[in-house]
């Protein structure tokens, strides 16, 4: 009788993918072989990776851009192409920080705001004594030919209103956010002055006047761009008298 010998023959090498730091080595693997499948592995080792902190930097230049991207020609005036390419990155980057353009406007509506109270409580700061002088100088500051000129760079309330209106609830209730505290904030500018010159008004009292001071500065600001460029004359015109008129308040 003859007996026949099977041998089971074990594939030797990858178990799942070339550059699996579990390859297997087997002992009869020769020295080349070894060799060539460390400088693999090293190589694959070796490739870049974008840090939380890196991809916090991109997430910020993007935000940036759209910021002034959106208050110079609206949300709907650029698009996400445009805005990478002035981040210095590819449009694929996009989405690996927002899955929207609209969900990038709602970050540039809370970050424009934020920046605009943090220098709001910057002139509350620089003028402790006097919350007269406080109101002044925010008024003075708002209402400028350079802020006029420059809504890349100017407040959000002002450049973003028109889009906040025409995006739906959710754009709306990040505008009223930054709103809010914009008001918030200039209702106790308002009550420190009151309280500094011996008056007492209610706290609904200064409310109102800081909501009416406030929209008045931002709608003057909006009619002065509208007029710019065809009549600078009344552009200024609009500027001066408004801020004329909210330094007597």
């Amino acid at each position: 009788m003859m007996v026949v010998n099977i041998i089971t023959v074990k594939p030797v090498g990858v178990r799942g993918h070339l550059f699996d730091v579990g390859y297997h080595l087997n002992d009869e693997m020769s020295a080349s072989a070894r060799t060539q499948r460390c400088r693999l592995v090293e190589e694959v080792s070796e490739v870049p990776r974008i840090t939380q902190e890196q991809k916090k930097l991109n997430r910020e230049k993007i935000v940036r851009a759209a910021g002034e991207g959106f208050r110079l020609h609206g949300v709907d005036g650029i698009g996400i192409e445009e805005l990478m390419k002035t981040a210095g990155m590819t449009h694929g980057g996009f989405y690996n920080h927002f899955s929207s353009k609209e969900d990038l406007a709602l970050e540039v509506y809370r970050q424009g705001f934020d920046d605009s109270l943090d220098a709001l409580a910057a002139i509350r700061e620089a003028h402790p004594r006097s919350a007269r002088a406080a109101l002044h100088d925010m008024v003075d500051v708002y209402l400028t030919a350079d802020h006029r000129d420059h809504p890349e760079t100017g407040c959000a309330s002002a450049a973003l209103a028109v889009d906040a209106g025409r995006h739906g609830a959710t754009s709306q209730a990040e505008y009223r956010r930054g709103l809010e505290g914009y008001f918030s904030a200039i209702t106790e500018m308002v009550l420190d002055r009151a309280h500094q010159s011996g008056a007492e008004p209610t706290a609904a009292e200064a409310r109102e006047q800081a909501v009416a001071l406030f929209c008045q500065m931002v709608g003057a600001l909006v009619v002065s761009r509208a007029v710019a460029e065809a009549d600078p004359g009344l552009s200024d015109e609009v500027l001066t008298a408004n801020r004329k008129q909210l330094r007597q308040s």
